[in-house]
């Protein structure tokens, strides 16, 4: 699992990861025997956006937060002996995600080996730097979804984004599959899997299992 290490969208607006769209599939995949690693661009400890910070303490949610507080980062991880990748999303992965080209390189890896590449809400950013050794962009021609612009509109942010994620993923090739704001909504495309927004983390993670349940596999990356 990768996340952001950035946290402000401006002064006023601290931001980062949104916790449960970590915090869920997490545990989804630790239940179902996986070994998760956890890395970050920089590695440390991972920033998450105080708007998603949980009301209770419950010891799942506890357990899941944990591995946040030390990432490592990306380049000192062997992800070769990986069977799938997970880009959670937060406001933060629009900044530091897509013009990484270490991510790009594991991404293109990942792609072409066959490997499970899943994201969802604003995790997508990550997949749009990334491009195919021909150099095409590896979402060309793939259908996806994550966080559409209505909800970028609805959540107030449309205006102080970089970029907004369906439309690049549209500019990119890509064949993007919006349901109604805050719809729970997975789209996969062979072993291309993105959710939407929030409300598909968990949903997004039982595809992952699902996938790797079609080749058996050990390790979530």
């Amino acid at each position: 699992m990768v996340v952001t290490n950035h946290r402000e969208i401006t002064p006023d607006h601290p931001t980062g990861l949104w916790l449960s769209e970590f915090t869920e599939p997490y545990t989804v995949f630790r239940q179902a025997g996986y070994e998760v690693t956890v890395a970050s661009l920089q590695g440390g400890k991972a920033p998450i956006d105080p708007r998603s910070l949980p009301e209770t303490n419950d010891p799942e949610t506890l357990a899941a937060i944990a591995p946040l507080e030390k990432t490592l980062p990306l380049r000192e991880v062997d992800t070769d002996p990986f069977d799938a990748i997970f880009l959670p999303g937060g406001h933060g992965t629009m900044y530091d995600l897509p013009p990484s080209q270490e991510l790009g390189r594991v991404l293109r890896a990942f792609s072409e080996s066959g490997r499970v590449i899943a994201a969802v809400c604003h995790g997508p950013a990550g997949l749009v730097g990334a491009t195919l050794a021909d150099g095409s962009p590896l979402v060309k021609g793939k259908r996806v979804t994550g966080f559409t612009n209505e909800e970028e509109r609805a959540a107030g942010f449309d205006t102080l984004m970089p970029f907004l994620l369906e439309d690049r993923l549209r500019e990119l090739g890509a064949t993007f599959v919006g349901a109604p704001p805050w719809t729970d909504h997975v789209e996969r495309d062979g072993n291309l899997i993105t959710g939407q927004n929030p409300q598909s983390s968990l949903s997004t993670a039982r595809a992952v299992v699902e996938a790797l349940a079609e080749a058996p596999t050990s390790v979530v990356n």
